[in-house]
């Protein structure tokens, strides 16, 4: 059997138990840890997955074909998969596989301006009562920053506002545009404390109903404005350019495009923050399970492949920072939320949606734990001078912000 082969190959360290159709049994692994038992439940699923890994375990996952025997979840054995494989493939079939999704990244990544909202339609127009089921009340769908290890989900989301808020050294009166705004709370944020004037562009009509509605309910029509348009028909210039968790989505092929249009965008002095997951392995491919059913057109980026465009752009990469396992730990309070109102996600859609969405939380926590998987902040400027040569104004920033009682501690409060 294909399957038994690949998991032989991959299976080292740990204890996994696979039992087939018929209710015979094989085991992969030393033994170690906590056992994980999966079941297979038709006789053709095996050999799909080992013949499309990547694309039919999720699948079967999906439905029902492929089931995890309780305590374990399908966490527990994607996390055993994504430990053992590490950032490596393991062996001439991965290395192969892995080469054939590459050569063709271009073509499955194309996003001209209208098959560009058509992709961002598919994954963030869902319901909306879906995303309440496992967000902060800010609704932040991005890595939040764990300052302390004790930290609830809405206290790290406020904090990663107010981190890049700080980088961008903000102050007020300046022109601020926030490249996929989503729901509308970092700009929201940095209206409220900073004193900006804030464009939020988002090609989601579900989002901007919502980011809409939150302006006017806070007071800030006339601070903030909302637009359903791609960042490559804004013709304005701006101070500052935020985008958070939306270079996923350019595509490889349309790097030089981005940069450039930060560039047209920014002011002669302006400054901008790029807040994107990225991976530390170089250059790769999309998950075809991701693309096919999550983020069709999206691609996550090598630091490499991002710098190299900034280096072409004629723009100065002024800072990088990368944060290490903070999305970890953000997903996995996104899954144990959406877990404990799964049956309420049941009744908004059916089983199979909530297996998909288990799927891809417990896929995504499991890559930044184990398969390089991290998050780049870029920060980048027109000018060398543009900023402090020392990143002491940064700290201050976020310490000031962090001091002052600002209207968003509200939520906290949850008011």
């Amino acid at each position: 059997m294909i399957f038994n082969a690949l998991l032989a190959k991959i299976i080292k360290r740990g204890s996994l138990t696979v039992v087939a159709p018929n209710g015979q049994s094989c085991q992969f692994g030393d033994g170690s840890g906590h056992p994980v038992t999966i079941r297979l439940h038709d006789g053709t699923a095996a050999y799909e997955i080992g013949l499309n890994p990547y694309l039919k375990l999720g699948e079967a996952y999906m439905d029902g074909r492929l089931t995890v025997d309780p305590p374990a979840t399908i966490y527990e054995f994607l996390d055993l998969l994504t430990s053992n494989l590490g950032t490596r493939f393991a062996g001439p079939f991965f290395e192969a596989y892995g080469a054939l999704r590459r050569m063709k990244r271009r073509f499955d990544q194309h996003n001209p301006v209208g098959k560009a909202q058509k992709n961002v339609a598919h994954h963030y127009d869902l319901d909306g009562g879906i995303y309440d089921l496992f967000l902060d009340r800010d609704k932040q769908y991005s890595c939040a920053y764990f300052q302390h290890p004790d930290m609830t989900l809405e206290e790290a989301q406020l904090a990663k506002k107010r981190h890049i808020a700080a980088k961008l050294r903000i102050e007020p009166g300046m022109r601020v545009l926030d490249i996929g705004c989503g729901w509308g709370g970092m700009a929201l944020t940095l209206a409220e404390e900073t004193g900006a004037e804030v464009v939020g562009v988002t090609l989601s009509q579900e989002q901007l109903k919502v980011a809409q509605r939150r302006a006017q309910e806070r007071g800030l029509s006339d601070q903030v404005e909302f637009r359903l348009q791609d960042y490559r028909t804004v013709k304005e210039s701006f101070d500052r350019i935020v985008s958070v968790g939306m270079f996923e989505h350019v595509g490889v092929g349309h790097f030089a495009e981005y940069f450039r249009g930060v560039d047209h965008l920014l002011t002669h002095d302006g400054v901008a923050l790029i807040h994107t997951i990225g991976r530390l392995d170089g250059p790769g491919a999309t998950n075809p399970w991701i693309a096919k059913y999550i983020f069709p057109g999206g691609y996550i980026p090598a630091l490499s492949e991002m710098s190299a465009s900034v280096e072409r752009s004629g723009l100065f990469m002024t800072d990088v920072e990368v944060l290490r396992l903070h999305y970890a730990e953000t997903l996995r309070e996104w899954r144990r939320r959406f877990m404990e109102r799964r049956d309420t996600a049941a009744r908004i859609y059916d089983e199979r949606f909530c297996r998909m969405w288990e799927f891809y939380l417990a896929g995504s926590e499991t890559s930044f734990r184990n398969e390089g998987m991290v998050i780049f902040q870029m920060q980048i400027a027109k000018k060398i001078d543009a900023l402090p040569m020392t990143r002491d104004y940064m700290l201050d920033g976020e310490r000031r912000l962090n001091e002052q009682a600002a209207p968003q501690q509200r939520l906290l409060a949850g008011d």
